[in-house]
């Protein structure tokens, strides 16, 4: 950790000193707390423990691997416990449900459970920490990712890991064909058409097909042509827009996929464009070192990476935060819980996780060369403009996400198969509606 994440530290844990004992901060925070036996190391933590949650993931990792350096220099004990996504699930709705002030800490997946843990009371709001000390600079986040870690005008965690639907393609194919990059939805179904060859055992285009697994990758489609799946607590699957997104996407599976598509989730999808069978993949940008590292990859050195493609309304991807940390209301320790959400959050934290490849949401790290030096080169553009452009929710904003997103990819499959379309969406908006409904009446 450098030298000025440790000096912030100090003062971090100075400021948090009643107001006779802050003599000699200054002071403090000119020493190297590196040491726990230096006299920083006395803090308003020492003796303290507190519980932490965590799901496995890269950010997960990283965290872990430097939290003994934290622990030295705040005097804070941490014990962390990892879980799978659904045992970390299980564990959350068991403890929190009970009432228990343990995990004092957790990671939460923002989009599938903010809205029930909210609903629930479970959330402690973070407003009041984050702006308590200028140097965490909380308006270094980028906005889209705050979105979706806050609820009913209330931040509730912070991010740690983002996810952006960009497009990958095949360089090799486009050179040979003449082709340049499709910026708009139109360029993408055209260059499906030209570059499907499956005598060859070339698909145009491949993305996820599952009736559940489907819904966040058709999220952009539906953002571009100017649709979304509500507004507000109206749904709004069945909106000419909405209708436009979903139509294409239904076209470029149906019409240039490979076989065997309603049964593709994420990986079966980043399987066949790493296996080279495909030119064109649209996918969650988190997912590219499965297609380039994969051991079966046939393609990693022919792989491009852009923009998702413009629809009427402009590009407009997805942007969310896969993996936020927040802290629990029950807990009896938030000054220490937030001391820790702040220390895994910093820019210094983010700049170690991203250079282990996990994309964070800070600004200043990726505007950093150390920052972006895990990434390919023209992966970085591409997921810093997305940053910039994106929408904050890749599913339906609602308690009951699964159930949500069995009615909308339904419409999907319903399309596939040779159904009505436009039935198909006016059907789900009835059921999704229901839905809003039901949850807003509880």
């Amino acid at each position: 950790m450098s030298m000025k994440a440790t000096r912030r530290i100090a003062l971090i844990s100075c400021m948090l000193l009643t107001a006779g004992a802050v003599i000699g901060c200054s002071a403090a925070a000119d020493r190297d707390v590196s040491d726990p036996t230096s006299p920083a190391a006395g803090n308003p933590f020492t003796g303290q423990s507190i519980t932490v949650y965590m799901g496995n993931s890269a950010a997960a990792d990283t965290i872990k691997s430097l939290l003994p350096e934290f622990e030295a220099q705040t005097g804070l004990k941490v014990d962390l416990l990892s879980f799978t996504n659904e045992q970390l699930s299980q564990k959350l709705s068991v403890q929190l449900t009970a009432g228990s002030s343990s995990p004092d800490v957790f990671m939460i997946r923002p989009l599938e459970e903010l809205r029930l843990f909210d609903k629930n009371g479970w959330l402690q709001p973070l407003d009041e920490y984050v702006r308590r000390d200028p140097g965490y600079d909380f308006d270094d986040f980028f906005q889209s990712a705050i979105d979706s870690t806050t609820t009913g005008g209330r931040l509730t965690s912070i991010p740690l890991s983002t996810e952006q639907q960009i497009l990958y393609y095949r360089k090799d194919l486009f050179e040979q064909a003449g082709l340049a990059v499709p910026r708009t939805l139109d360029e993408l179904e055209a260059a499906a058409r030209r570059l499907h060859d499956p005598a060859s055992g070339v698909y145009g285009f491949v993305a996820r097909g599952q009736r559940n697994a489907l819904v966040t990758q058709l999220s952009s489609f539906l953002y571009s042509e100017g649709g979304d799946f509500q507004k507000n607590d109206l749904a709004a699957i069945n909106t000419p827009e909405a209708i436009r997104g979903m139509t294409r996407y239904i076209r470029l599976l149906k019409n240039y996929g490979p076989p065997g598509v309603f049964n593709m989730g994420w990986q079966q999808a980043a399987g066949v464009f790493a296996l080279g069978k495909a030119a064109l993949y649209t996918d969650a940008s988190a997912i590219y070192t499965n297609v380039i590292n994969s051991g079966q990859s046939a393609i990693g050195d022919k792989i491009g990476y852009a923009m998702f493609p413009a629809g009427q309304a402009g590009a407009k991807p997805f942007n969310i935060t896969a993996w936020g940390l927040a802290m629990s209301a029950a807990s009896g320790r938030k000054e220490a819980a937030w001391s820790f959400i702040q220390w895994a959050t910093s820019k210094d934290l983010v700049m170690h996780s991203q250079q282990r490849g996990n994309p964070g949401a800070r600004q200043s790290v990726w505007n950093d060369p150390r920052g972006v030096s895990g990434f390919p080169a023209a992966y970085i553009p591409v997921v810093t403009e997305s940053m910039r452009v994106g929408v904050g929710h890749d599913r339906p904003q609602v308690i009951n996400v699964g159930e949500a997103r069995e009615i909308i990819g339904d419409i999907v499959i319903q399309g596939l198969l040779g159904e009505d379309i436009k039935a198909a969406a006016d059907k789900a908006n009835i059921s999704f509606q229901s839905l809003i409904d039901k949850e807003k009446s509880r």
